[in-house]
């Protein structure tokens, strides 16, 4: 009889814990560090995530090109920035995940001159590496509380350049860049929360610039808070919504082979902005058979407003498709 009621109890208290055995035991694709995992676990995540850039702000308020080039020499027009970024997770204990991500990015941008003379520059090559451990606080009552503590390592290269109408082999801008050249520690929170339908979570995170790079400048500290909540519409398919809030702060110090007057994005007082985005997602969950613990996701990115230091791009949509495989 003790026995009986001793795996009674357990089952219970294991029914009480948060769990990720689910569609939405995830969040959202684009949501990094969002979970942990059982002492021994391994996962791996590959995401594609591009995100488009059309026309220019100044402010809040939408800025044409010839009032841009009243200052300046080149407007940049659009720009595509595509990332291939590839995880992996491992569990040493019950109370703590390592995780590292490496990225691949793909720059294009269209610019015009004064003159109207259109041209296009690249930049592509493989960006920083961050490193991390996930430390579960508390999880019970259907609810989970970690942080997350690492660091991003300068592997992106920042000497970027290509081919213009003024200057051959000339160094792009700051945004073209593939890295941010300094040692970036970062720091966020997670909280989960599930019920039998529907699951939900906060994270809030915080990463802090490290001195200068070599290129003389260091780009700014990133606030991010993302909220989410999901509908598990079956056991293997849910659908989210997301709100997340984004705090850019100014360039600090200057890279020398710019000229500020050149262009807007070549002058890091137009660099730091707040944006908030709208996102709207689904995770498919694989729970059996030979491809159990696979997930595909999807989720779709809109600003719903955004405010920027001097004149900048526009952001207009990104969007973020995943796989997880769990062993």
């Amino acid at each position: 009889m003790g026995a009986i009621l001793l795996c009674s109890t357990f089952g219970i208290a294991q029914d009480n814990l948060w769990s990720s055995g689910r569609p939405d035991g995830h969040a959202p694709i684009s949501i990094m560090a969002d979970h942990y995992h059982k002492k021994g676990e391994i996962m791996f995540s590959y995401r594609f995530m591009p995100m488009w850039m059309s026309g220019n702000l100044s402010s809040a308020k939408e800025i044409s090109e010839a009032e841009i080039h009243e200052d300046y020499m080149v407007a940049p027009q659009k720009m595509k920035m595509t990332m291939q970024m590839l995880g992996f997770m491992y569990a040493m204990s019950d109370g703590l995940t390592f995780a590292v991500m490496g990225n691949h990015i793909a720059n294009d941008m269209d610019l015009v001159t004064g003159m109207r003379e259109g041209f296009v520059t690249k930049s592509s090559g493989f960006g920083d590496v961050s490193v991390s451990g996930l430390l579960k606080i508390v999880n019970g009552n259907k609810q989970s509380l970690h942080t997350t503590i690492g660091i991003s390592i300068p592997t992106g290269n920042i000497d970027q350049r290509d081919d213009t109408p003024m200057m051959a082999n000339a160094q792009l801008a700051y945004p073209m860049q593939l890295g941010s050249g300094t040692w970036d520690p970062y720091l966020g929170v997670t909280y989960l929360g599930q019920s039998t339908n529907f699951s939900w979570g906060v994270q809030p995170s915080y990463k802090l610039r490290l001195g200068t790079n070599t290129e003389d400048y260091a780009l700014g500290n990133l606030l991010n808070v993302v909220a989410w909540g999901a509908i598990k519409a079956s056991d293997y398919l849910s659908f989210s919504t997301s709100i997340n809030y984004c705090n850019l702060g100014e360039i600090t110090g200057q890279d020398a082979d710019l000229n500020p007057m050149m262009m807007p994005l070549f002058n890091t007082v137009n660099s730091g902005r707040n944006q908030m985005d709208l996102g709207v997602g689904s995770n498919f969950y694989i729970s059996s058979g030979g491809l159990k613990n696979l997930r595909l996701g999807l989720e779709v990115k809109i600003p719903v407003s955004q405010s920027v230091n001097g004149i900048q791009m526009k952001n207009t949509l990104a969007t973020t498709f995943g796989v997880q495989y769990s062993l």
